[in-house]
Protein backbone atom coordinates (compact mmCIF):
# COMPACT_ATOMS: atom_id res chain seq x y z
CA UNK A 1 0.00 0.00 0.00
CA UNK A 2 0.96 3.60 -0.48
CA UNK A 3 0.61 6.10 1.44
CA UNK A 4 0.43 10.15 0.82
CA UNK A 5 1.14 13.33 3.10
CA UNK A 6 1.79 16.58 2.58
CA UNK A 7 5.68 16.95 2.65
CA UNK A 8 7.30 20.05 5.09
CA UNK A 9 8.94 22.90 3.58
CA UNK A 10 12.03 20.84 3.04
CA UNK A 11 12.69 19.17 -0.37
CA UNK A 12 12.31 15.74 -0.10
CA UNK A 13 15.29 13.25 -0.88
CA UNK A 14 13.24 10.94 -3.29
CA UNK A 15 11.76 13.94 -5.20
CA UNK A 16 14.26 13.30 -7.98
CA UNK A 17 14.28 9.80 -7.30
CA UNK A 18 11.42 10.14 -9.18
CA UNK A 19 12.33 13.56 -11.11
CA UNK A 20 13.02 11.52 -13.75
CA UNK A 21 11.66 11.23 -17.19
CA UNK A 22 8.99 9.36 -15.67
CA UNK A 23 5.97 10.56 -15.84
CA UNK A 24 5.62 10.91 -19.86
CA UNK A 25 6.49 7.37 -19.97
CA UNK A 26 3.53 6.55 -17.55
CA UNK A 27 1.06 8.09 -20.10
CA UNK A 28 2.59 6.22 -22.36
CA UNK A 29 1.86 2.78 -20.84
CA UNK A 30 -1.55 2.91 -22.35
CA UNK A 31 -1.29 5.55 -25.20
CA UNK A 32 1.17 4.58 -27.30
CA UNK A 33 4.01 6.48 -26.55
CA UNK A 34 7.46 5.18 -24.34
CA UNK A 35 8.51 8.44 -24.01
CA UNK A 36 10.33 10.59 -20.82
CA UNK A 37 9.35 13.30 -18.19
CA UNK A 38 10.19 14.01 -14.85
CA UNK A 39 7.45 14.63 -11.54
CA UNK A 40 5.54 12.34 -9.42
CA UNK A 41 5.46 14.86 -6.69
CA UNK A 42 5.63 18.40 -5.49
CA UNK A 43 3.20 19.29 -2.90
CA UNK A 44 2.66 15.33 -1.96
CA UNK A 45 4.99 12.65 -1.93
CA UNK A 46 5.03 8.96 -2.41
CA UNK A 47 6.18 6.87 0.82
CA UNK A 48 6.42 3.02 -0.07
CA UNK A 49 6.04 0.26 2.37
CA UNK A 50 9.76 -0.45 4.30
CA UNK A 51 9.27 -3.60 2.66
CA UNK A 52 10.13 -3.70 -0.56
CA UNK A 53 7.31 -5.29 -3.09
CA UNK A 54 8.15 -7.88 -5.35
CA UNK A 55 7.37 -7.49 -8.57
CA UNK A 56 4.92 -9.01 -10.63
CA UNK A 57 3.51 -9.19 -14.02
CA UNK A 58 3.55 -11.22 -17.00
CA UNK A 59 4.17 -10.92 -20.94
CA UNK A 60 0.78 -9.74 -22.34
CA UNK A 61 2.45 -10.45 -25.66
CA UNK A 62 3.25 -14.77 -24.84
CA UNK A 63 0.22 -14.80 -24.03
CA UNK A 64 -1.40 -13.14 -27.11
CA UNK A 65 0.43 -15.52 -29.08
CA UNK A 66 -1.14 -18.26 -27.78
CA UNK A 67 -4.58 -16.96 -27.60
CA UNK A 68 -4.57 -15.30 -31.25
CA UNK A 69 -1.66 -16.21 -32.88
CA UNK A 70 -2.88 -14.17 -36.16
CA UNK A 71 -3.17 -10.56 -33.97
CA UNK A 72 0.23 -11.39 -32.72
CA UNK A 73 1.49 -12.18 -36.57
CA UNK A 74 -0.04 -8.53 -37.10
CA UNK A 75 1.96 -6.82 -34.28
CA UNK A 76 4.82 -8.21 -35.47
CA UNK A 77 4.53 -7.15 -38.48
CA UNK A 78 3.66 -3.84 -37.57
CA UNK A 79 7.08 -3.88 -35.51
CA UNK A 80 8.91 -4.97 -38.15
CA UNK A 81 7.95 -2.52 -40.43
CA UNK A 82 9.57 0.61 -37.75
CA UNK A 83 12.84 1.80 -39.46
CA UNK A 84 15.59 1.38 -36.62
CA UNK A 85 12.77 -0.73 -34.33
CA UNK A 86 15.75 -3.42 -33.40
CA UNK A 87 18.46 -2.87 -31.01
CA UNK A 88 19.05 -0.61 -27.96
CA UNK A 89 22.72 0.41 -28.66
CA UNK A 90 24.03 2.03 -31.68
CA UNK A 91 27.69 3.49 -32.69
CA UNK A 92 27.98 6.75 -33.98
CA UNK A 93 30.89 7.36 -36.61
CA UNK A 94 32.42 10.10 -39.01
CA UNK A 95 35.31 10.27 -40.53
CA UNK A 96 38.29 12.35 -38.46
CA UNK A 97 37.05 11.84 -34.94
CA UNK A 98 36.23 8.89 -32.41
CA UNK A 99 33.39 7.06 -32.49
CA UNK A 100 30.23 7.76 -30.20
CA UNK A 101 27.66 5.47 -29.02
CA UNK A 102 24.15 5.55 -28.54
CA UNK A 103 22.10 3.94 -25.57
CA UNK A 104 18.14 3.87 -25.76
CA UNK A 105 17.32 3.83 -22.05
CA UNK A 106 14.12 3.08 -19.58
CA UNK A 107 13.50 5.26 -16.72
CA UNK A 108 13.57 2.30 -14.17
CA UNK A 109 15.86 0.70 -11.19
CA UNK A 110 14.90 -2.68 -12.43
CA UNK A 111 19.05 -4.38 -11.87
CA UNK A 112 18.61 -5.73 -15.03
CA UNK A 113 17.99 -2.76 -17.36
CA UNK A 114 20.84 -0.81 -14.94
CA UNK A 115 23.13 -3.99 -16.21
CA UNK A 116 23.59 -2.16 -19.61
CA UNK A 117 24.28 -4.20 -23.09
CA UNK A 118 27.39 -6.30 -23.30
CA UNK A 119 28.86 -3.88 -25.49
CA UNK A 120 28.07 -0.89 -23.50
CA UNK A 121 30.49 -0.91 -19.95
CA UNK A 122 33.51 -0.10 -22.43
CA UNK A 123 32.44 2.28 -24.58
CA UNK A 124 31.21 4.15 -21.74
CA UNK A 125 34.63 3.62 -20.18
CA UNK A 126 35.97 5.18 -23.00
CA UNK A 127 34.03 8.03 -23.27
CA UNK A 128 35.17 11.41 -22.37
CA UNK A 129 31.94 13.15 -22.90
CA UNK A 130 28.77 11.63 -21.18
CA UNK A 131 25.46 13.01 -22.92
CA UNK A 132 21.73 12.30 -20.83
CA UNK A 133 17.89 14.04 -21.86
CA UNK A 134 18.69 16.44 -18.51
CA UNK A 135 22.24 16.93 -16.84
CA UNK A 136 20.25 18.51 -14.29
CA UNK A 137 19.55 15.12 -13.01
CA UNK A 138 22.25 14.98 -10.74
CA UNK A 139 21.82 17.83 -8.65
CA UNK A 140 18.29 17.36 -6.35
CA UNK A 141 17.84 20.87 -4.86
CA UNK A 142 19.00 22.91 -8.10
CA UNK A 143 16.51 20.62 -10.01
CA UNK A 144 13.87 20.66 -7.32
CA UNK A 145 13.86 24.77 -7.08
CA UNK A 146 13.75 24.91 -10.80
CA UNK A 147 10.15 22.54 -10.70
CA UNK A 148 9.31 24.64 -7.57
CA UNK A 149 9.37 27.92 -9.40
CA UNK A 150 6.99 26.74 -11.79
CA UNK A 151 4.50 25.70 -10.23
CA UNK A 152 1.67 26.48 -13.47
CA UNK A 153 3.58 23.66 -15.12
CA UNK A 154 2.43 20.80 -12.64
CA UNK A 155 -0.80 22.34 -10.74
CA UNK A 156 -3.89 23.86 -12.01
CA UNK A 157 -4.19 27.48 -11.58
CA UNK A 158 -6.65 29.73 -9.72
CA UNK A 159 -7.88 27.17 -7.37
CA UNK A 160 -9.02 25.23 -9.71
CA UNK A 161 -9.26 21.38 -9.57
CA UNK A 162 -9.15 18.31 -11.88
CA UNK A 163 -13.34 18.49 -11.15
CA UNK A 164 -13.61 21.44 -13.04
CA UNK A 165 -12.69 19.15 -15.98
CA UNK A 166 -14.66 15.97 -15.15
CA UNK A 167 -17.33 15.08 -17.21
CA UNK A 168 -20.28 13.32 -16.03
CA UNK A 169 -19.57 9.95 -14.68
CA UNK A 170 -15.56 10.28 -14.62
CA UNK A 171 -15.55 11.17 -11.22
CA UNK A 172 -16.96 8.36 -9.58
CA UNK A 173 -14.67 5.92 -12.08
CA UNK A 174 -11.35 8.44 -11.09
CA UNK A 175 -12.33 8.66 -7.46
CA UNK A 176 -12.80 4.72 -7.35
CA UNK A 177 -9.60 3.91 -9.27
CA UNK A 178 -7.61 6.15 -7.27
CA UNK A 179 -8.90 4.68 -3.92
CA UNK A 180 -7.74 1.04 -5.27
CA UNK A 181 -4.61 2.46 -4.83
CA UNK A 182 -4.85 4.34 -1.34
CA UNK A 183 -4.80 7.77 -2.60
CA UNK A 184 -7.86 9.83 -2.00
CA UNK A 185 -9.06 12.55 -4.94
CA UNK A 186 -9.08 15.32 -2.43
CA UNK A 187 -5.36 14.67 -1.43
CA UNK A 188 -4.55 15.08 -5.36
CA UNK A 189 -7.01 17.39 -6.70
CA UNK A 190 -4.90 20.44 -7.76
CA UNK A 191 -2.51 18.24 -9.49
CA UNK A 192 -2.84 18.17 -13.18
CA UNK A 193 -3.63 14.61 -14.45
CA UNK A 194 -0.77 13.59 -16.10
CA UNK A 195 1.46 14.27 -12.22
CA UNK A 196 -1.26 12.08 -11.01
CA UNK A 197 -1.18 9.26 -13.28
CA UNK A 198 2.55 8.94 -12.30
CA UNK A 199 1.20 7.69 -9.25
CA UNK A 200 -0.68 4.99 -10.50
CA UNK A 201 1.05 3.80 -13.47
CA UNK A 202 4.22 2.19 -11.81
CA UNK A 203 4.35 -1.36 -10.54
CA UNK A 204 4.65 -1.50 -6.67
CA UNK A 205 8.24 -2.77 -6.37
CA UNK A 206 9.39 0.30 -8.97
CA UNK A 207 7.99 2.47 -6.24
CA UNK A 208 9.51 0.83 -3.31
CA UNK A 209 13.24 0.58 -4.97
CA UNK A 210 13.09 4.29 -6.07
CA UNK A 211 11.51 5.52 -2.79
CA UNK A 212 14.71 4.14 -0.54
CA UNK A 213 16.90 6.19 -3.14
CA UNK A 214 17.70 3.88 -5.99
CA UNK A 215 19.02 5.34 -8.99
CA UNK A 216 17.11 5.18 -12.49
CA UNK A 217 19.14 3.93 -15.17
CA UNK A 218 19.73 7.94 -16.99
CA UNK A 219 20.67 9.02 -13.51
CA UNK A 220 23.12 6.10 -12.91
CA UNK A 221 24.97 7.16 -15.70
CA UNK A 222 25.16 10.60 -15.14
CA UNK A 223 26.37 9.81 -11.54
CA UNK A 224 28.94 7.57 -12.71
CA UNK A 225 30.22 9.67 -15.14
CA UNK A 226 30.29 12.42 -12.91
CA UNK A 227 32.34 10.65 -10.34
CA UNK A 228 34.24 9.68 -13.10
CA UNK A 229 35.60 12.60 -13.70
CA UNK A 230 33.76 12.81 -17.65
CA UNK A 231 32.16 15.80 -19.12
CA UNK A 232 28.53 15.76 -18.43
CA UNK A 233 25.85 17.71 -20.98
CA UNK A 234 22.04 17.94 -21.08
CA UNK A 235 20.23 17.82 -23.99
CA UNK A 236 16.83 19.55 -22.51
CA UNK A 237 16.19 21.14 -19.41
CA UNK A 238 13.48 20.15 -17.14
CA UNK A 239 11.82 22.66 -17.77
CA UNK A 240 11.25 22.16 -20.72
CA UNK A 241 10.10 18.42 -20.83
CA UNK A 242 7.34 19.45 -18.13
CA UNK A 243 6.62 22.43 -20.55
CA UNK A 244 6.12 20.18 -23.90
CA UNK A 245 3.93 17.45 -21.12
CA UNK A 246 1.96 20.61 -20.43
CA UNK A 247 1.31 21.89 -23.77
CA UNK A 248 -1.22 18.91 -24.16
CA UNK A 249 -4.52 19.54 -24.23
CA UNK A 250 -5.89 18.56 -19.89
CA UNK A 251 -8.26 16.16 -22.00
CA UNK A 252 -5.59 14.10 -22.92
CA UNK A 253 -4.20 13.95 -20.01
CA UNK A 254 -7.51 13.37 -18.40
CA UNK A 255 -8.52 10.44 -20.35
CA UNK A 256 -5.02 8.63 -20.06
CA UNK A 257 -5.37 9.12 -16.68
CA UNK A 258 -9.00 7.51 -15.91
CA UNK A 259 -7.58 4.54 -18.80
CA UNK A 260 -4.83 3.95 -16.67
CA UNK A 261 -7.06 3.73 -13.52
CA UNK A 262 -9.07 0.93 -15.70
CA UNK A 263 -6.26 -1.52 -16.12
CA UNK A 264 -6.09 -2.26 -12.87
CA UNK A 265 -3.35 -5.20 -12.25
CA UNK A 266 -2.80 -5.30 -15.99
CA UNK A 267 -0.34 -2.25 -15.44
CA UNK A 268 2.04 -4.81 -13.96
CA UNK A 269 1.63 -6.72 -17.16
CA UNK A 270 2.01 -3.91 -19.30
CA UNK A 271 5.06 -2.61 -17.36
CA UNK A 272 6.28 -7.10 -17.46
CA UNK A 273 6.23 -6.66 -21.42
CA UNK A 274 7.75 -3.49 -21.93
CA UNK A 275 11.06 -4.76 -19.64
CA UNK A 276 10.80 -7.81 -21.66
CA UNK A 277 10.95 -5.96 -24.99
CA UNK A 278 13.56 -3.43 -23.89
CA UNK A 279 16.06 -6.00 -22.82
CA UNK A 280 15.68 -7.65 -25.91
CA UNK A 281 15.68 -4.75 -27.82
CA UNK A 282 12.64 -5.10 -29.27
CA UNK A 283 11.93 -0.93 -28.94
CA UNK A 284 9.93 -1.46 -32.44
CA UNK A 285 7.47 -3.93 -30.62
CA UNK A 286 6.64 -1.36 -28.01
CA UNK A 287 4.37 0.98 -29.22
CA UNK A 288 1.99 -2.12 -31.18
CA UNK A 289 2.15 -3.69 -27.58
CA UNK A 290 0.69 -0.33 -26.13
CA UNK A 291 -2.13 -0.11 -28.98
CA UNK A 292 -2.88 -3.62 -27.89
CA UNK A 293 -3.40 -3.40 -24.50
CA UNK A 294 -5.24 0.06 -24.70
CA UNK A 295 -8.37 -0.63 -26.71
CA UNK A 296 -10.66 2.39 -25.50
CA UNK A 297 -10.53 3.96 -29.50
CA UNK A 298 -8.11 4.99 -31.80
CA UNK A 299 -4.65 6.99 -31.90
CA UNK A 300 -6.43 9.42 -33.89
CA UNK A 301 -9.45 9.66 -31.19
CA UNK A 302 -7.26 10.26 -28.34
CA UNK A 303 -5.21 12.03 -30.03
CA UNK A 304 -2.01 10.71 -30.27
CA UNK A 305 -1.02 12.46 -33.44
CA UNK A 306 -0.60 15.61 -31.09
CA UNK A 307 0.83 13.26 -28.45
CA UNK A 308 3.77 12.23 -31.05
CA UNK A 309 4.52 15.28 -32.58
CA UNK A 310 5.15 17.42 -29.41
CA UNK A 311 6.52 14.79 -26.93
CA UNK A 312 8.61 12.61 -29.36
CA UNK A 313 9.03 13.75 -32.87
CA UNK A 314 9.58 17.24 -31.58
CA UNK A 315 11.88 16.44 -29.10
CA UNK A 316 14.11 14.17 -31.21
CA UNK A 317 14.63 17.21 -33.25
CA UNK A 318 15.45 19.35 -30.53
CA UNK A 319 17.94 16.77 -28.96
CA UNK A 320 19.54 15.88 -32.12
CA UNK A 321 20.39 19.60 -32.98
CA UNK A 322 21.75 19.99 -29.46
CA UNK A 323 23.83 16.84 -29.59
CA UNK A 324 25.25 17.47 -33.11
CA UNK A 325 27.96 19.36 -32.09
CA UNK A 326 28.52 17.28 -29.25
CA UNK A 327 29.05 14.43 -30.87
CA UNK A 328 30.85 16.39 -33.97
CA UNK A 329 34.10 15.88 -31.07
CA UNK A 330 33.99 12.21 -30.92
CA UNK A 331 34.34 10.04 -28.33
CA UNK A 332 30.73 10.68 -26.51
CA UNK A 333 28.36 8.45 -25.04
CA UNK A 334 24.61 9.11 -25.37
CA UNK A 335 22.14 7.80 -23.54
CA UNK A 336 18.11 8.91 -23.85
CA UNK A 337 14.87 7.25 -23.57
CA UNK A 338 14.63 4.55 -25.85
CA UNK A 339 11.72 5.51 -27.84
CA UNK A 340 13.43 8.38 -28.75
CA UNK A 341 15.82 5.81 -31.18
CA UNK A 342 13.50 4.24 -33.39
CA UNK A 343 11.16 5.57 -36.58
CA UNK A 344 11.83 7.76 -39.68
CA UNK A 345 12.11 10.85 -36.83
CA UNK A 346 13.85 9.19 -34.16
CA UNK A 347 17.20 9.75 -33.79
CA UNK A 348 19.41 7.33 -35.28
CA UNK A 349 17.73 8.54 -38.69
CA UNK A 350 18.23 12.31 -37.68
CA UNK A 351 22.13 11.68 -36.56
CA UNK A 352 22.39 10.24 -39.91
CA UNK A 353 21.00 13.11 -41.74
CA UNK A 354 23.42 15.22 -39.97
CA UNK A 355 26.20 12.83 -41.59
CA UNK A 356 27.10 10.77 -39.01
CA UNK A 357 27.29 6.69 -39.55
CA UNK A 358 24.92 4.63 -37.25
CA UNK A 359 24.97 1.05 -36.85
CA UNK A 360 23.58 -0.98 -34.23
CA UNK A 361 25.99 -2.22 -31.96
CA UNK A 362 23.99 -5.39 -29.73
Amino acid sequence: MTAFARPDRNLPRNLLARVADDTLWLIALLHVVLAASLVVALFFVAEADAQEAECGGSNVLTALAKTDPTKFATLEAEAAAVPNGKGIFWKIEKDGIAASWLLGTMHVTDPRVLALPAEAPAAFAAASTVIVESDEIVDEKKSAAAILMRPDLTMFPDNKTIADFLKPGDREQLEAGLKARGIPLTLVARMKPWMIASFVALPACEISRKATGASFLDKKIAEDAVSQGKTLKGLETLIEQLAAMDSLPTELHLRALIETLALGKTIDDVFATMTDLYLSGDTGMIMPMMRSVSDKGTAEDFGYADFEQRIIVDRNKTMATRAEPILKDGGAFMAVGALHLPGKEGLVELLRAQGFTVTRAN
